[in-house]
């Protein structure tokens, strides 16, 4: 299987199952619409005929002798070596875990999936003994995993900070007998940031989310105080005061989200670079499809166009000898890549990453918090559902029709289970519209590397 599309002058041609990228000619580009494997040993006469008003006839034969070459060289149209082995994809330790260490917000954003910051369960905060318990739970169900993640998320966690200093503190005190090393991270609105939890998170957090959506009138349109004013002037000059004062070999990245609302959302993935991030990323909501903020079919070629834009002005803005920065989903390792489990089955939901609630209850991830049907047990009652385990494990995309069939399986790995879950009725159904955005995001970021290559 191949994919080719033209982009910014380039044409590319990704061969899908060996993930090489070719940047080819026109003539190739063409010849490749009319030819397909095995090749003969010479240029079929009707693909000579139907080229040889554009191109000359020698050299459509020699086009046509290489590409043959490259299929025999297994260059191009080289065959799936991954679906022999998904039956190896199995249930593995947990590894990883989101704390919604509160079930409470401080700010009530539109687009919210948590419901403001509840979840539809009602507002609360987890204690310091249910965190304990979840920390044992991971470190019982990690087996020989050495490096445990731990991500404090919410509602807005800062609610419930002295909680999370400690259970910090309690995992820590547990690494030397159990020989884990626990890697934190904290998702954060910055509402209630000041200069001791700006020290606390950049002394034992790996990685900070912090959460604004960029300019001041995309940022204060949905994200609004508990008294309907902005929080945009609160939050900008705490979130550059820890982004100054972190170790430049820690993590963190400024996350936005991208609505109806701000189709021109370049625009705010520019705003923030000036304002001194270089970490950023903004991402697509996804949600029911009747809210005023929801992204639609109607919205794809607006978006696809903006998603053009932004890569075009981002090579332009390296070009004229500007400071780069990192968005998230321009970023793509075409030299090495996912491992072979990341490339079919992503992220690790249900499987090797759970989330925790403030009531102790399991499920696969945040995003399927209050879906009973995928509560997968409780901490404090001692109770594991494997067997939603081993339907996550399983959820790999030789699983997934859709996917199986897609040029982009192996980058996007399937998609989003909860997406997948809740507007297409199954972890193994497709979000197709979700799918359109991802494939549109990997031509601009394979186009990015092509030029990037190419000005060395």
């Amino acid at each position: 299987m191949i994919h080719k599309y033209k982009f910014n002058g380039y044409n590319i041609v990704l061969d899908t199952n060996s993930g090489g990228v070719h940047v080819v000619d026109d003539l190739t580009y063409d010849l490749l619409d009319n030819v397909e494997p095995p090749f003969e040993d010479e240029c079929p006469q009707d693909v000579i005929a139907k080229l040889s008003g554009m191109y000359d006839k020698e050299d459509i034969c020699s086009c046509y002798k290489e590409l043959g070459e490259a299929y025999n060289e297994k260059i191009l149209f080289t065959e799936d070596d991954y679906e022999k082995y998904s039956d190896l994809v199995v249930t593995a330790p947990i590894k990883a875990m989101c704390l919604n260490i509160a079930h409470d917000c401080n700010l009530r954003c539109e687009y919210c999936f948590a419901s403001t910051g509840d979840f539809g369960k009602g507002r609360k905060l987890m204690t310091f003994e249910t965190g304990k318990k979840a920390i044992d739970f991971l470190i019982e169900k990690s087996l020989d995993r050495e490096t445990l993640e731990l991500d404090f998320f919410g509602g807005e966690p800062l609610m419930n900070f002295d909680v999370v200093k400690q259970i910090v503190e309690y995992a820590r005190s547990r690494e030397p007998e159990c020989g884990k090393k626990f890697r934190f991270t904290i998702t954060t609105n910055g509402m209630l940031l000041d200069d001791d939890k700006i020290d606390f998170i950049n002394r034992e957090m790996s990685n900070v989310v912090l959460s604004i959506d960029g300019r001041r009138e995309t940022t204060d349109k949905v994200r609004k105080r508990v008294d309907g004013k902005g929080c945009y002037d609160i939050i900008l000059p705490k979130f550059k005061k820890l982004v100054e004062q972190r170790d430049k070999n820690k993590d963190y990245y400024v996350r936005g989200t991208f609505t109806k609302y701000n189709l021109d959302f370049s625009e705010d993935v520019f705003s923030l670079y000036n304002e001194g991030f270089d970490q950023i990323s903004v991402e697509p909501v996804v949600s029911d499809p009747e809210m005023p903020y929801s992204l639609t079919e109607k919205e794809l070629s607006k978006i696809f166009s903006e998603y053009e834009r932004l890569a075009a002005r981002m090579l332009e803005h390296e070009k004229q000898g500007n400071k780069k920065f990192n968005f998230f989903h321009f970023m793509i390792d075409l030299d090495h890549g996912p491992c072979a489990i990341k490339r079919l089955r992503g992220c690790g939901c249900g499987n090797d990453y759970v989330a925790i609630t403030p009531d102790g209850d399991i499920y696969p991830c945040h995003q399927f918090v209050g879906h009973e049907e995928y509560k997968m047990g409780n901490i404090h009652e001692g109770t594991f559902n494997n067997d939603i385990k081993k339907e996550f494990a399983s959820s790999h995309i030789y699983n997934k029709p859709e996917c199986k069939k897609c040029w982009a399986k192996f980058y996007c790995s399937g998609g989003c289970n909860a997406n997948n879950y809740m507007y297409s009725g199954g972890i193994c159904n497709a979000h197709k519209f979700s799918c359109q955005l991802e494939k549109k995001r990997l031509e601009c970021a394979i186009m990015m590397k092509a030029a990037r290559f190419s000005e060395r």
